[in-house]
């Protein structure tokens, strides 16, 4: 699978494989989070399952990925929602992000996240036992202390994001 490597300013510059692009320091590449509201305006967070290379076990956004070369985000949120946890939903793009940090002496994350909400799901949440190992519905300005004051427990790319999730649904 190849993904799409972008400056900083988010035009294509070449394609590389995810192992590549999470070596070393990493190559910058398109990627994107995404939050799940249910009625009650709570917000999915999942647990990584514990296969992942990079932040296993750590709770994240609804669900995280990739575009892949020739996919457009929105393609390839969707499809990535229906892999992870089943259901279709209403998504919306409500803002975009940069950051780069490693994972002990494994890899790094250097990515340009976009992030979107979704709400008015259809369809019963199934996790994919090797994406997600848990998920809980969570408030989101519960969510947002919590993270600040257990940090260690959540992936590097949930906070910067976090400030999106209150975005109108």
């Amino acid at each position: 699978m190849k993904l799409i490597l972008v400056n900083k300013k988010n035009r294509t510059i070449g394609y590389a494989n995810k192992d590549k692009c999470h070596q070393g320091k990493g190559l910058l590449h398109r990627a994107f989070t995404a939050f799940i509201f249910n009625n009650k305006g709570q917000v999915l967070i999942q647990k990584r399952s514990n296969i992942k290379k990079l932040w296993p076990l750590f709770w994240e956004a609804s669900f995280s990925s990739h575009p892949r070369k020739g996919e457009k985000n929105l393609t390839a949120v969707k499809k990535r929602l229906k892999h992870e946890l089943g259901p279709a939903c209403q998504l919306k793009h409500v803002g975009r992000f940069y950051y780069q940090v490693p994972y002990k002496n494994i890899g790094s994350e250097h990515e340009l996240c976009d992030v979107f909400v979704g709400s008015r799901c259809r369809g019963e949440i199934k996790p994919n036992p090797k994406e997600v190992v848990s998920y809980k519905w969570v408030g989101v300005g519960e969510l947002k202390k919590d993270v600040v004051k257990n940090h260690k427990k959540y992936a590097p790319w949930l906070k910067p994001a976090l400030k999106y999730a209150s975005s109108k649904k």
